[in-house]
């Protein structure tokens, strides 16, 4: 809000015309990359996260139902296209804004309350472990097999999260991508204007944090799976 203002005082006294210009379009440029920002969170992302989330949870049924599932996805066509176009272009573009907002935004202390100033931090700080996590985990277990002629299957994931270390690592990587996949639910929210009072946004907050708990439930029971 502060800068806003000091923005807004900035161009009454500016008589320079090229900078009253520019910023209008300034500000378009930066309403259009938070729109893309958020949508490539919630579209190709969120929808991906949900389905391999869910894949993942047939480890729960045992080895066999999840090497189906496995060999199922492997068999789409243009299998690769659609990976670089709806998943590694969009996640990079959604990481790389997202690392750029975290260094120019701070909460904003004198208007939301100390929860929402929590969340705001929360989220920034989920992002990075989301990205380092998304990154480890597409190495060690989508183009590392790959370059090696390895099959991905139950037995592999399993003994990758063998190692204590690995699956604490994963712990924490699939609990901040769900938390920050939950809690970008109710941002999006305000950020489209669908929710604009403190009560709408309040229940959608509620409704967000059901997703997590049944997201994080499911994720860790998945993750219990390989190696119980």
């Amino acid at each position: 809000m502060d800068v806003g203002g000091k923005e807004g005082r900035a161009v009454q006294t500016n008589t320079v015309g090229p900078l009253i210009q520019s910023r209008p379009s300034n500000k378009r440029g930066k309403f259009v990359l938070s729109r893309l920002h958020s949508l490539a969170g919630l579209i190709p992302l969120g929808l991906f996260l949900i389905q391999h989330l869910m894949g993942n949870a047939l480890a729960i049924q045992g080895s066999e139902r999840f090497n189906e599932h496995v060999q199922f996805m492997t068999s789409l066509p243009f299998l690769l296209v659609l990976e670089i176009v709806f998943i590694a272009l969009p996640l990079l573009f959604h990481a790389v804004y997202g690392i750029y907002l975290s260094f120019i935004s701070k909460p904003n202390a004198h208007v939301y309350k100390y929860g929402r100033n929590i969340s705001f931090l929360l989220q920034r700080i989920t992002g990075v472990i989301t990205f380092i996590f998304v990154i480890y985990h597409v190495w060690a277990l989508r183009i590392g097999p790959a370059l090696k002629g390895t099959e991905v299957n139950f037995q592999l994931v399993s003994e990758h999260l063998s190692n204590p270390f690995i699956f604490v690592f994963y712990l924490a990587g699939v609990l901040s991508t769900v938390y920050h996949f939950s809690n970008g639910i109710s941002t999006a929210f305000i950020t489209w204007g669908i929710t604009i009072g403190p009560a709408s946004q309040k229940t959608v907050r509620r409704i967000c944090s059901g997703v997590f708990v049944i997201l994080a439930v499911m994720s860790v029971w998945s993750l219990l799976s390989f190696v119980s």
